[in-house]
């Protein structure tokens, strides 16, 4: 290797702009985390998890499988004390694809990657009240575990390495490469649960009895996953890995007793039928799914030394899932089309696609990689078992509502060398490379009767207007936009000294739509000794907005005092966003420390990572801004009819800080068989220190509120503080085992005031698996999530005034119960 000078090579790797030189994951689930080779976090060929700067978890599909959830997201809930998925219910497309957060962040503040290249995001931005709310991130989902070799997540903020979105970490997924053998699972789920909820009596005299409390006795959820790989050899030095997977999951129901009345009173008294109506007449759980996805990996070695690789992947999902249920007496409802009201369904089919090719070689000592990535995700909803009040008995029952769609094309090229510098330990290990990327986004409408008003009148009065609980995509709101960013990048790692690890990297991006960004990363490690090392890194970073919050808007029809009056999620470029304050997007910018030690005590290590992330200019959805001081406001202006509405805001500021710990331990007996202890956890806090505000809306009086305390409460608390998984895997011959406890922490469900505050406390889940080898290529594994059925805590009735939605969709595990599973697989 060539000897140069500090200068020499800075200037050669900008001149040889180019990622990382991807390197094979590690083979197999027995070799130690630590001593897993990583591709995720470094640009070192041969780098372990144990030796890097940053901490950096390493998952295996056999972990993943041995979780017994039925998809991805949810695994790594469980194999990450960090990583939460809450899983809400009763939040139209959010049922469907579902938000994941790590280290209590945003879900979209962590970068996904495929293969060590940018994964594309979900066309759904989540405007409801849930976690994740105002957010548009990459559905693991749409990845099988059959296509996955490994996961590795960089619990360390990297936009100077990889780019936007990078803030809260890195969650890089490894697929398979086989060019020989394959296996079969076939897998079996089914909920077997009880829940008890409160519920309230019904109004005086009513012919309808209720208890104080209900319990139920469910078996439901029933989950079928038929998935395969299968690798084939191209040629002497090349694999081709096929990978599919069928799921067919039916849904859950953990919906309260709805004590309501139901029936328009028949000459002053209750409708005979109030004593029949089943009242269990909510859908509030896991969304019917059924999903099918393929995915393809191959690559090439050739005798030069260069390599042609690249994947592609098709999933189709068509879901179903609820809304509120709308009673007979309800005024939305058509008495004639549904004499005993109707539960809507949202029934959204979601089409994923993604294709990648690459190409590896060497150049004068430099390891060179270029690569096209092309991904899009559409999501198009029909609304079932529905209708348009404003339709009358003439409204149909089903409607098609428009949708929208998300595609990103990037190119990357790049270069990775190692140089002889005098004076330092060890080779300099240069990266530098460029990245292209072009995004688009569009809405499409749906069917006029998805969202007009047909004029007919209640009580002379107008009527809503659009399918009811999802009126349709007006032509009005079709939008079909692009934009495009070019970043490069500068990343140095050598060792200083025999003991001091330092690694840097720089990266500059301009964007077409908001500007330009200029990041940069500092990172150390000192070992001193081969038991105790110490690592940190300071660096700033930053996420783009997202064209889905740039672009998003839809319109519904509210009624005031029986005026009608629109209520709009605006882009920020529209008229009227601007009439209220708001201004073109602009990046959340962050500020990230870390601070953590490895140590290796015999066979135990240990690493703990303490860690503060400061955001400013988040990126949030507005509350509603429907008051009549707003609507005089816009009528002052010349937007006449329009009720108000919602936009996408920067302003909100965070101070997120926190500590991760993770202890593992070994143990091969002579008698007992090998066990493997682990204990993981996560301490998390984090605190709003700055609201957005608008000078135009600052001087209303009174002055509407931007982002209110529902929407900070849910940054500050609505993901567990803390965190601790207890894992012990053990194997003996053709037998072996799992035992998990996790522990939550306490999640506040904010209400309007303190008064309506609902605290959620810790819950302890324990998950049990046993598994039998019966040949080398078949086994069986039979096992329980959630042993003990725990739910979270009901809601008093006061926070569920129907009666159909007794938990708290903040829930960080959910709350469907008992989840019994078979898995049977053959190897061949």
């Amino acid at each position: 290797m060539p000897k140069l000078s500090l200068l020499s090579i800075a200037v050669l790797a900008a001149l040889n702009a180019a990622p990382a030189h991807a390197q094979d994951p590690a083979e197999g689930e027995d070799a130690r985390a630590l001593d897993t080779v990583v591709v995720t976090g470094t640009r070192v060929s041969n780098r372990s998890a144990g030796e890097t700067p940053a901490p950096i978890d390493v998952v295996g599909v056999e972990t993943l499988q041995r979780t017994g959830a039925p998809e991805l997201n949810q695994a790594l809930s469980v194999a990450l004390p960090s990583f939460n998925f809450p899983r809400p219910g009763l939040a139209d497309g959010t049922d469907t694809v579902r938000p994941a957060t790590l280290r209590g962040l945003a879900p979209d503040q962590s970068l996904v990657l495929v293969n060590s290249k940018r994964r594309h995001a979900a066309a759904l931005v989540n405007v409801n009240g849930t976690v994740g709310r105002g957010s548009s991130a990459v559905d693991l989902n749409t990845i099988p575990m059959a296509a996955v070799q490994s996961v590795e997540v960089l619990r360390d903020g990297a936009s100077a390495q990889y780019g936007s979105d990078a803030i809260a970490g890195v969650i890089n997924v490894i697929l398979r490469r086989a060019a020989e053998g394959g296996n079969a699972t076939v897998s079996y789920s089914q909920r077997d649960t009880e829940y008890t909820t409160p519920t309230t009596p019904p109004p005086a005299g009513a012919i309808w009895s209720a208890p104080s409390r209900i319990s139920r006795d469910l078996t439901d959820g029933e989950t079928v996953t038929v998935s395969a790989w299968k690798g084939f050899a191209l040629g002497d030095a090349g694999y081709f890995t096929l990978s599919a997977e069928y799921k067919d999951a039916e849904r859950t129901e953990r919906g309260g007793y709805d004590y309501r009345q139901q029936y328009p009173l028949v000459n002053g008294a209750f409708d005979p039928r109030e004593a029949n109506f089943d009242r269990f007449n909510a859908w509030y759980g896991e969304p019917e799914v059924e999903q099918k996805t393929v995915f393809a990996n191959f690559g090439i070695d050739y005798e030069s030394g260069s390599r042609l690789y690249g994947w592609a992947s098709l999933q189709d999902r068509e879901a179903r899932s609820a809304g509120f249920y709308r009673r007979a007496l309800d005024a939305r409802n058509v008495i004639e089309i549904y004499p005993d009201g109707f539960l809507p369904i949202i029934a959204p089919d979601v089409d994923d696609s993604s294709a990648a090719i690459g190409y590896e070689w060497q150049w004068n000592n430099w390891f060179m990689d270029t690569s096209l990535v092309y991904g899009k995700n559409e999501m198009q909803f029909t609304i079932e078992n529905t209708l348009n009040r404003s339709l009358g008995p003439a409204s149909g029952t089903e409607f098609d509502a428009g949708g929208f769609d998300y595609d990103q094309l990037v190119f990357n090229f790049s270069g990775v060398n190692s140089l002889d510098v005098d004076g330092l330990a060890s080779a300099l290990n240069v990266a530098a490379g460029i990245e292209a990327r072009r995004e688009s986004y569009s809405i499409f409408a749906g069917e006029p009767d998805s969202y007009r008003n047909g004029g007919v009148l209640l009580n002379g009065n107008p009527t809503a207007s659009g399918a009811q609980v999802f009126p349709g995509f007006r032509p009005s709101n079709e939008v079909n936009e692009d934009r495009t960013a070019v970043g490069v990048y500068v990343d140095f790692e050598a060792n200083l000294t025999e003991n001091l690890l330092g690694s840097a990297a720089v990266r500059a991006e301009d964007y077409s739509d908001f500007g330009s960004n200029l990041t940069g990363k500092l990172a150390m490690r000192y070992d001193f000794s081969t038991a105790f090392a110490l690592r940190g890194s300071m660096q700033n970073g930053f996420r783009a907005p997202s064209p889905q919050q740039q672009f998003f808007t839809a319109t519904s029809t509210n009624f005031i005092n029986g005026v009608p009056f629109d209520i709009t999620t605006f882009p920020v470029d529209d008229p009227i966003a601007r009439a209220l304050g708001a201004r073109p997007l602009d990046a959340e910018e962050s500020v990230n420390f870390s601070l953590g030690a490895v140590m290796s005590l015999g066979d135990v290590t240990v690493t703990v990572d303490a860690y503060r992330i400061d955001i400013d200019d988040r990126i949030v959805l507005s509350e509603n801004l429907v008051a009549t001081n707003v609507r005089d406001f816009l009528t002052s202006r010349g937007f006449i009819g329009i009720g108000g509405g919602r936009f996408f805001i920067n302003g909100v500021d965070t101070e997120t800080q926190g500590v991760d710990v993770v202890v593992s331990w070994p143990w091969d007996t002579e008698n007992l068989g090998k066990f493997d202890f682990t204990l993981a956890g996560n301490y998390n806090e984090t605190e709003v220190t700055r609201v957005p505000t608008t000078a135009e809306l600052s001087a209303l009086d009174p002055a509407p509120v931007l982002f209110g305390r529902i929407n900070v409460l849910t940054f500050e608390e609505g993901n567990p503080k803390d965190k601790l998984a207890a894992i012990v895997n053990w194997s003996q011959g053709m037998l072996g085992a799992t035992l998990r406890a996790t522990r939550y922490g306490e999640v506040l469900d904010p209400g309007t005031s303190a008064a309506t505050d609902f605290r959620l406390p810790s819950k302890t889940l324990v998950d049990l698996e046993g598994r039998v080898q019966f040949t080398d290529s078949l086994r069986l594994a039979i096992g329980a999530e959630n042993v003990f059925d725990q739910y979270p805590e009901a809601f008093p009735i006061s926070r569920n005034g129907t009666g159909n939605t007794p938990f708290s969709n903040y829930s960080p595990f959910g709350r469907s119960g008992r989840l019994v599973y078979a898995r049977l697989s053959l190897d061949f």
